[in-house]
């Protein structure tokens, strides 16, 4: 099989993938997380700074989400098409929930009745939260396995989703974003509100390293596919210690109020979580309940190995460009928020 610096082809692009995974979470982690956390503001002008505070990037970072799924469909269009199929109702109360999340922002500003205000500020914390538990959900399900027969088709029901296991993994992904965005948000206030956040980052990296341990707990008891891979190369324990070390100085930087730092430490635990995954899972992208034989296999749901290279190119190319685009917007708005005539 051909290789470029040591690696084949499907797994270049299970990295790549991840990669854009890893991307959409660090960067609309915070946007939905600030959304989730929306309707803990009570005055207008709270409402207003903190919904400004992403409104320059929040559009920009759903980019990830789209060329995730495209790489997915160019790279593994097997997988692509059990996981849609298997999480279609899921994934379509997902694009509701984009949508809806969308106009939430857009409209919010457009008229000054305090109804009307209120009406999207509920959807705008409704959707942003709801994409956040879906997203956990189905990551929860891709880790605890699905029932897959032979033909690869879904033989369960919409109840088989809502396992414990998928559904703790969702709260932990509510959890995290909600201190993503905290933090966020901290770094981009002052004055009262600031101090209103201080406590918010508190409260939230409670309710994250709770969420944590009981994941960690529950992974090594109940999902021991996940450790197949740490046992097999030791080496790898160094990611889940990097992931521990990561959430103790998060927790130390807020109590020392150096925001920055906790943030990159939160964009840098949520890529480690999302590594955890990968490593847990790889070469195997679905996993099948019902026999492990019916699983799905990088190798199995690759694309022609010419199919591959081009892609691989193109990625090479593009990705750089987004991640240049990116660090272009974040640090023309750096700074605190001021709400002017064309704010939200």
């Amino acid at each position: 099989m051909e290789t470029i610096l040591g690696l084949d082809l499907p797994t270049w692009w299970f990295l790549v993938i991840g990669g854009l995974i890893t991307g959409y979470g660090v960067l609309d982690g915070f946007d939905l997380g600030a959304g989730a956390l929306h309707l803990f503001f009570n005055k207008e002008e709270s409402r207003r700074l903190v919904l400004n505070a992403i409104g320059p990037v929040w559009d920009g970072n759903e980019v990830w989400l789209v060329i995730a799924g495209g790489a997915l469909f160019a790279g593994f269009p097997l997988v692509y098409g059990v996981i849609f199929s298997t999480f279609y109702i899921p994934f379509m109360l997902f694009l509701v929930a984009l949508i809806f999340r969308a106009i939430s922002i857009e409209f919010r500003s457009k008229e000054p009745w305090p109804w009307w205000r209120k009406m999207w500020d509920i959807s705008y914390t409704v959707s942003s939260t709801a994409i956040t538990l879906l997203l956990g959900l189905v990551l929860g399900n891709l880790i605890h396995g699905l029932p897959i027969n032979k033909e690869h088709e879904f033989t369960g029901n919409l109840l088989t989703f809502f396992n414990p296991y998928a559904i703790l993994i969702a709260f932990t992904t509510l959890s995290l974003f909600m201190l993503h965005g905290a933090i966020y948000l901290v770094m981009k206030t002052e004055n009262r509100l600031y101090a209103k956040l201080t406590i918010m980052v508190n409260n939230c990296s409670k309710f994250f390293i709770l969420c944590f341990i009981l994941t960690s707990m529950a992974t090594l008891i109940y999902i021991p596919h996940m450790t197949h891979q740490f046992k097999n190369h030791p080496e790898l324990f160094i990611i889940p210690m990097v992931a521990v070390f990561i959430l103790l100085n998060i927790k130390r930087n807020i109590d020392s109020r150096k925001y920055f730092t906790a943030f990159f430490y939160s964009c840098i635990i949520t890529s480690c979580l999302l590594i955890l995954f990968a490593v847990g899972l790889y070469p195997n992208i679905v996993l099948s309940t019902t026999d492990p034989s019916y699983s799905i296999s990088i190798y199995q749901a690759a694309s022609s190995n010419k199919s591959l290279k081009i892609m691989l190119l193109i990625a090479a190319i593009g990705t750089p460009l987004v991640i240049g685009y990116s660090i272009f917007v974040f640090w023309t708005f750096r700074g605190k928020v001021k709400l002017t005539d064309m704010s939200y």
